[in-house]
């Protein structure tokens, strides 16, 4: 099981509804608006790598109003 954490900018005025409609796609664990550089934070989970790579590139990004996303996937040294 691979988890990441993925980091997105959304249009201003867009972050609350970016986490709410996001917070319904499959794989996602928690997604969150918060302040700072970044407008959410979701927690997320695939099989592998390549699922993570789809879950990012056809669903979340396909979200209407992010203008970036940066994925960080967790790691155990």
């Amino acid at each position: 099981m691979v988890h990441a954490y993925i980091l997105i900018q959304t249009e201003v005025g867009k972050a609350a509804s970016v986490a709410a409609e996001i917070a319904g796609i499959s794989g996602v664990t928690s997604s969150e608006d918060v302040t700072g550089p970044y407008d959410v934070i979701v927690r997320a989970a695939a099989d592998n790598v390549d699922q993570l790579g789809q879950l990012v590139v056809a669903k979340v990004q396909n979200v209407e109003g992010i203008t970036r996303t940066l994925t960080c996937p967790v790691v155990h040294l």
